[in-house]
């Protein structure tokens, strides 16, 4: 596993902390794993979506040039 330093906005550092407070997760390590979890995830989505949107233009795009 790999060890990662970052610096927070006092803000979104209460924000994580009233989080890990609340039960929410064990500790600000968890939450900031869920986060980048759920980025990576919601990255890798939208990136299937442009990949899909970029392949139906190509489609649409051929089926003109054969008309």
């Amino acid at each position: 596993m790999s060890t990662l330093t970052l610096e927070l906005p006092d803000a979104l550092a209460a924000e994580l902390d009233a989080a890990v407070e609340s039960g929410w997760f064990d500790s600000k390590a968890d939450a900031v794993r869920a986060a980048v979890r759920d980025f990576v995830s919601h990255r890798g989505l939208a990136l299937q979506e442009q990949q899909q949107l970029a392949d139906i233009e190509w489609a649409v795009d051929a089926a003109k040039k054969r008309s």
